[in-house]
Formats: C-alpha cells, structure tokens, sequence
C-alpha cells in the first residue's frame, strides 16, 4: 500500500475497504459485499438504474456537482453505433489526493460502478484516464481490471447478462488542463490536451464524437452502494437537499492532516475541528476550498453548513475536496502569488483570455509582493479577473480567479499594505 494519506473518519462508505482489504485480491473485495451490486444490476431494466441513481441526488463528485443521472439519461437516450464511459482520474488539483487513495485502495468498488453505469447507458468501452505521476494507481488498476476479466465481471457477456463491456487505464502527461473533460478527451483521441467549445457537450457528442459520459472517481464509487442500498438509504446520508457522503482531504496549518468522508451536514469548522484537531501554529486566517482554483472561505465563513444550495447560492464550489488551512501566519499575498505561478504554467494556452490573462494576473500580484502595487493596480486586477471569470473557453481561466476576488474582498487592506 503506498498512499500516505491518513484516513481520520471512521463511519464510512466509500472508504471503508481502503487499508481493511489487499486491493491487489478480487476475492476479498467480493467477500465483503463486492459485486453484489453488479449482479442486480445486469438484472434490472437500464432506466431503472437511471431513475435509481437520479432519485439518489447523487451529483458529480469532481467539482461541477451536475446530477449524475441526467447527465447519464442524455447518454442513455442518444442514439449511437457505440458509445463510451470514461472515468476522470487525472487530479491534478493541488492538495488533493483523495481519488488515488480510492484507486489503490480499492479499485474493485470503482470498476464495479464503471460496469454499472455502462451497462445502464449502453457503453460497451471505457477508459479510466489515470495521471501519469500516479504509477501505483495505474498498477494497481491495471491488475484489478485483469482480474476482474478473469472473474467474468468485465469483459464479454458479463455474468451471463449478454451484457460486453471493454475497459483500460489511458495514462496522462501531466497537464492540469487534462482535468476538463473535453481536454481528457482530445488526450485519449491522441490530441494535445486542449479544451472543446461547448456545445455539443459529450453525453451527446464526445470521444471519437459518440456520446460519451465522463464522471469523477469518487462519483462512480457511490454507484455500486446506491444500487446495491438504494436511492432512499443514500438520501438518508446527510443533508437532505445534499445527500451522500463527501470525501475533503485537510492539508495546510492543520494538526491531523488527512482525508475525511462526512455526510455533508457539518460546517468546514466542524470537519476541521472534529477530524482535523483544528489549526496549528497559530488561528485560522482562511481556507481556501477545493483546491488552488477554489473559493478563499474566512474563519465566519467556515462556522457555515455549506449544502449544494448554499454553494450555488453564494456562487462557490466544493471542487476537488481539499480544504487547505491557512493560520494568521500566512501573507495572503504570497498566497496568491503562489496560485498565479500555477495557473499561469498549467494555462493550455488555447484562448487568449486566459493564456494572456493568467500570466497578467500573475505579474500584478508579484508587484504587490515586492511592494511595488498600488490601488489603482488592485482596481485592474479585479477589472481582469471578472472578465476571466466569463470569456475563457473552459474552466481553468474562469475559475482560477476565484481566490484572487475573494482575497480583494476580503483582505484589500493587508494587499495594499504589502
């Protein structure tokens, strides 16, 4: 087992097999429940399934929190000689490694949901586009997906159902930008990873421009355990407007660094508290959430319930997951500067918006931290980052100046005095 991060919850779903079974066993996993799933499933008319997993509230785990079932039905109902299903596991967020733990720890549950969910829109193939710095994820999915052929749980007439599904590892290069779905797409095409104009989106039109669904892994992990539990016992995990579980990785000022899987009805401050013993080296000054592209939440902000509804309301997201910790240490300036760095080398640099704007964004920050911004600075910067937020092509421009905005809001008087 190579992963390092520290599993700090205890009452869990997703997690539950990760570090309790050998990954590298089929038999342990089916021991404990596993394909169980799979089997009624092939049994079941594919709708159902659908509804199943729409009457759940199962959203997409990866950052856009869009209703997994929808998305399926526009797959479903597309007509089409073949179609595909791809898992997204190229993350490449910073501070986020909770779908490699799921990957090695336990990557029977994740195949199981692919089967699932192919066989309930009519794939036939897929990938699972693994990050290419992650070699034991790409070892230990290779070796469960062969065993799982031996087992009869993939490939032709699975189980007797009639049912063919083919699946393989697609390596990434390292591109953050591989992290968009059309991006991933064009990557496994053989292509320079690089953003589609939308629409078509690719439930209608995707890999090779058949229908194609792309969900995250910690998605298409929930899927065996809502067909297995049902959509009712998944609605009764949590909120009710959010169901299921969540799985947040803590990293920064924190004393218990870890990943954590909570229903999603307690505040950040809960979570960082109960399971992350709280900040250390000093008192919370922010958190940013969901990675380096992620909204900057103050410690007022942190005593709040975040559900989907709020999250949209106050136009903020999740993300990844991660929940980086920042105590009263920490110069938001540097901060930032350090988030501009990123996203200026990761831009595609497909779109002038966000080719031109991340590395302008980046050079006004670096004059405040040399000392060197003014106020009439400031006012250019939040002037280009609203316009990031709605001319780039794809996310990464539109939303890597979330921290940026929230820090002006929030801590225009230290930036200045910088």
């Amino acid at each position: 087992m190579k992963y390092n991060a520290k599993i700090l919850s205890t009452d869990n779903v997703l997690l539950k097999n990760v570090g309790n079974i050998d990954p590298l066993k089929i038999d342990e996993y089916i021991a404990n429940g596993g394909y169980e799933a799979l089997k009624k499933a092939v049994t079941m008319d594919r709708k159902a399934i659908i509804d199943s997993v729409s009457d759940s509230g199962l959203r997409g785990r990866g950052g856009a929190n869009f209703p997994t079932g929808r998305k399926w039905l526009f797959t479903y109902n597309a007509t089409a000689d073949q179609k595909y299903l791809i898992i997204n596991a190229d993350e490449g967020e910073p501070g986020t490694v909770k779908d490699r733990i799921l990957m090695e720890g336990d990557p029977h549950q994740i195949i199981e949901g692919m089967v699932i969910a192919a066989y309930a829109i009519g794939a036939t193939k897929g990938f699972i586009y693994i990050r290419g710095e992650y070699n034991d994820s790409i070892k230990t999915m290779n070796a469960a997906i062969k065993q799982a052929e031996e087992k009869g749980m993939l490939g032709k007439n699975i189980l007797g159902s009639g049912f063919d599904f083919e699946m393989r590892v697609a390596m990434g290069g390292g591109a953050y930008i591989c992290g968009e779905e059309t991006a991933l797409i064009d990557s496994i095409e053989g292509k320079r990873g690089e953003p589609r104009l939308k629409p078509p989106y690719p439930p209608v039109e995707g890999l090779f421009k058949k229908p194609t669904i792309v969900n995250n892994v910690e998605t298409i992990a929930n899927v065996p355990h809502i067909i297995a539990k049902g959509s009712e016992w998944f609605r009764s995990l949590g909120a009710s407007c959010s169901p299921g579980t969540k799985l947040f990785m803590l990293c920064g000022d924190i004393n218990e660094p870890g990943i954590v899987e909570t229903p999603i009805d307690l505040s950040f401050e809960d979570v960082i508290e109960k399971f992350g013993k709280g900040a250390n080296g000093g008192e919370i000054k922010f958190a940013q959430i969901g990675g380096s592209s992620g909204n900057i939440f103050t410690p007022e902000m942190l005593k709040k319930v975040w559900t989907y509804e709020r999250c949209c309301e106050f136009k903020v997201s999740y993300g990844t997951g991660s929940i980086f910790v920042c105590n009263d240490s920490r110069s938001i300036v540097d901060h930032l500067l350090t988030v501009a760095e990123f996203f200026e080398h990761e831009s595609c640099g497909k779109c002038t918006p966000c080719r031109e704007g991340t590395h302008r964004v980046k050079q006004i920050i670096e004059d405040f931290a040399f000392g060197e911004g003014t106020v009439s600075d400031l006012e250019i910067l939040k002037e280009l980052c609203l316009i990031m937020k709605r001319s780039p092509i794809c996310g990464l421009g539109q939303a890597c100046v979330n921290p940026v905005l929230d820090a002006i809001e929030y801590f225009k008087g230290e930036i200045l005095a910088n």
